[in-house]
């Protein structure tokens, strides 16, 4: 089996406190898998360390085959990352929003792939709608569609 993500001890603190603390995980490569627990327990914490979003105060892993340490710019331009709450500009529009996703990792042919993502999620009869007149379920469509942009 692949390995998609394997990290070892993760540690990481803000300050006096210890928010994740001493977190291992391996997920096979095409697994799906969910990362539950409550409140205040460091999850998204650990995720942005995945994504190379966050360093680890200490452990070592990989994503993607990448070091999470020492590989962090590859592996934002790898992965997707979609919060509880995505974070739109509400006053641009769905298009508009996923082009400026694009723009910011420097996607080549970046007309093409957004199209290719609003194709692919029924987005493309409100690629002119404002994100902020969106209803939770179509907001977490396009939040997919950001996603796809880095596929």
């Amino acid at each position: 089996m692949t390995v998609a993500i394997d990290v070892r001890d993760l540690n990481k603190r803000f300050g006096d406190k210890h928010v994740v603390k001493d977190v291992s995980i391996a997920v096979g490569e095409g697994r799906v898998t969910g990362f539950l627990g409550p409140n205040g327990s460091g999850k998204t914490t650990t995720m942005r360390m995945l994504c190379g979003l966050l360093t680890p105060d200490s452990g070592t892993g990989t994503c993607l085959g990448l070091d999470i340490l020492t590989q962090q710019r590859r592996i934002k331009r790898l992965t997707g990352y979609m919060t509880q709450k995505f974070s739109l500009y509400d006053d641009l529009t769905i298009g508009e929003n996923l082009r400026f996703i694009a723009r910011i990792y420097g996607m080549h042919d970046r007309n093409r792939r957004v199209r290719e993502a609003l194709e692919k999620l029924g987005l493309e009869s409100r690629r002119d709608q404002l994100a902020g007149t969106l209803s939770g379920g179509w907001k977490q469509r396009l939040a997919l569609a950001a996603c796809l942009l880095h596929e």
